[in-house]
């Protein structure tokens, strides 16, 4: 069982190919395997009679070898924030647990297009506001690695990695405003992208910030996200926001004919912060020096308004979150009580009830940031701030001097492995998401791809990661890079599988 999935995309789509390997068996292995690891609370709802079906209808396909798709009889999963018809959308929010909507997220679109077999709707951070995979209207999904001792999965996106993680499925979609895919990925042991900004369609996907939202991938390989990635970007005319220039499929080379010679990795001296563990700073240096003794040119860079960066995500995340949050009125969408005597009142029991004490919390700082009195000390220094930390990027990617750009930057993905439950609850989860989300959250401002790769395990024997950051659009590079990194480190992640 745990061999099959240990398979990459390309592979088991090569079995399908040459029948050696039958949908309907994989998707029932995957199914086996969600129900064996139900104690972990990764899928919010388990699609087990529309998977038989859809690979049924695949595995009639390959017979006739008229397949549909690179990811015909593929195995995914979906975060309980993307809309797909017919089946609950909740954002794990007792705010829209009864919502089922009529229509499909454009990325899920995409992959049922391909023949993708949805398994079940991941858990997450109610409204994905969150950085553990802890407040959930479901409870916590827990990591699957040394489950027995509580370690948290990360967040928001903690049940599509889990997911990945354990086989469920082959790959999975979160999504990532600030770090949401990263750093669970990072927790859990997977590759964890984040795309540039626009590339893939934010059509269904139920927004938390608009402006730093992006669909994004957890697989157990670099070759299942650009095989993900490559069905699910594209211009998408229902998302104005979304890149409107055609999108061609990425190809990554073989590992073994991928050179680091002369290629350009900026360290942020920056990044080098308060509450870096010794083991992630012994992972970045490690492979820091394999990347320069393979020819890489290994640079230390600036960041100068990284420091401010975390505030400066805050306070907009915040208003944006007062602001997306105020359509929730009981009325059009979510919770509506029974027992109400005005208007006020309605409004009032309504979002008390439907929301936890995060989001409420986010709502009451958001209006406070938004308040005509406080809109240009705060709000509109945060949006000049915004830009100067775009504009650092800028410099170190696209500098006049090209003798002083680089390529990728190089930095931590999360400051420590995954904490226990005990560790992380013990403060606020706004005081999580300053620590948690400290090496994540510039790249959504900024607009630009990172993607997130396992390297080893910690003493404590957790999954350890790094991250790379590119320049906009650079999602080829960057995803290359990070396969020649994950060829030289050999994360032991499919021996994991096997053990367990």
């Amino acid at each position: 069982m745990n061999k099959l999935v240990s398979l990459n995309i390309n592979q088991l789509v090569q079995c399908y190919k040459t029948k050696s390997i039958d949908p309907k068996d994989v998707t029932k292995i995957c199914l086996d395997l969600a129900n064996k690891y139900k104690h972990l609370n990764c899928l919010v709802s388990v699609c087990s009679e529309q998977a038989e079906e859809k690979a049924r209808q695949s595995s009639e396909r390959w017979q006739k070898e008229r397949a549909i798709g690179e990811l015909d009889g593929v195995p995914i999963a979906i975060k309980d924030n993307f809309c797909v018809k017919g089946l609950p959308t909740t954002c794990a929010s007792r705010m829209l647990e009864n919502f089922v909507p009529s229509y499909n997220a454009t990325p899920f679109d995409r992959l049922d297009d391909a023949g993708a077999v949805l398994i079940g709707k991941t858990n997450l951070d109610e409204f994905s506001m969150g950085s553990g995979a802890v407040d959930s209207i479901f409870g916590p999904t827990k990591n699957v690695w040394r489950s027995d001792e509580g370690h948290i999965a990360g967040g928001s996106s903690g049940g599509s990695a889990v997911a990945v993680a354990t086989g469920s499925c082959f790959a999975a979609l979160g999504s990532d405003t600030g770090g949401s895919v990263r750093n669970p990925a990072s927790y859990c042991g997977l590759i964890g992208l984040k795309p540039t900004y626009g590339l893939v369609s934010r059509h269904g996907l139920i927004p938390l910030v608009n402006s730093m939202d992006v669909p994004a991938i957890l697989s157990r390989s670099v070759d299942d996200c650009v095989a993900i990635l490559n069905a699910i970007a594209g211009p998408d005319s229902k998302d104005a926001t979304c890149i409107r220039k055609h999108y061609s499929p990425i190809e990554i080379p073989k590992a073994d004919d991928i050179s680091m010679k002369n290629i350009r990795i900026g360290i942020p001296r920056e990044y080098h912060c308060n509450g870096l563990s010794k083991d992630v700073l012994d992972t970045w240096i490690k492979v820091a020096d394999i990347l320069e003794d393979s020819g890489a040119n290994v640079v230390e860079v600036s960041l100068p308004n990284t420091e401010s960066s975390i505030f400066v995500y805050t306070i907009l995340n915040q208003s944006e979150v007062s602001s997306n949050m105020a359509r929730y009125d009981g009325i059009e969408y979510g919770y509506r009580t029974k027992e109400w005597s005005s208007t006020e009142q309605f409004f009032a029991i309504n979002r008390q009830i439907g929301f936890n004490s995060v989001i409420k919390n986010r709502i009451l700082c958001g209006n406070y940031f938004l308040l005509s009195k406080n809109y240009d000390r705060y709000y509109l220094k945060a949006l000049k701030v915004r830009r100067a930390i775009s504009n650092d990027f800028e410099r170190v990617f696209h500098n006049k001097d090209k003798k002083q750009n680089v390529d990728l930057i190089l930095t931590p993905t999360t400051l420590s492995d995954a904490p226990l439950f005990t560790e992380f609850t013990q403060n606020s989860n706004r005081d999580q998401c300053a620590v948690q989300d400290f090496c994540t959250q510039a790249a959504n401002m900024a607009g630009i791809p990172a993607v997130a790769i396992p390297i080893r395990l910690s003493d404590r024997k957790l999954p350890l990661s790094l991250q790379l950051m590119g320049p906009k659009n650079s999602e080829k590079q960057l995803l290359t890079t990070a396969k020649w990194i994950e060829n030289q480190v050999n994360f032991p992640f499919f021996q994991f599988l096997q053990e367990k």
